[in-house]
């Protein structure tokens, strides 16, 4: 029984140290990110029809080089775009990623990642690159310095 119990904690525990957690509200992130003085990452993306994107997921995201990064150091954003009608966002939701489209990513590039300050400035950007997760992390984190 007690080594069951143990194990319960041990999963628990070191799924919530890398968990992600990709919020769709812009302005509580905003707000979050400036009582935690960290910076926001806004990722557009198209996630059931963009193939970069679902790779950038894959092979980035979904690291544990960038889930650790990711915990520590930013507030994680993701302005959604799907196509099919199953994987429809609220309308609410539709309009707060087009305004952010129109602010951020007015050329419409997918995916297409920034590097925000909490007050919304752009840092930095970047896209899809067929590299390994600590190198992106790394370019993520030199646009901080």
């Amino acid at each position: 029984m007690r080594n069951y119990v143990l194990l319960i904690l041990f999963v628990f525990f070191s799924t919530g140290i890398y968990s992600q957690n990709w919020q769709t509200n812009f302005e509580a992130a905003q707000l979050e990110a400036t009582h935690s003085k960290k910076p926001i990452i806004l990722v557009f993306a198209g996630t059931d029809w963009c193939s970069p994107c679902i790779k950038l997921d894959k092979q980035i995201f979904q690291s544990d080089a960038f889930k650790a990064y990711a915990t520590e150091k930013v507030i994680l954003v993701r302005a959604d775009f799907p196509r099919k009608k199953e994987n429809a966002l609220s309308e609410t939701l539709q309009k707060q990623n087009r305004k952010l489209a129109e602010r951020y990513n007015p050329n419409g590039f997918f995916p297409f990642v920034l590097i925000l300050d909490a007050k919304g400035a752009v840092l930095g950007e970047l896209g899809y690159e067929k590299i390994e997760p600590q190198a992106y992390v790394n370019k993520l984190q030199a646009f901080l310095k």
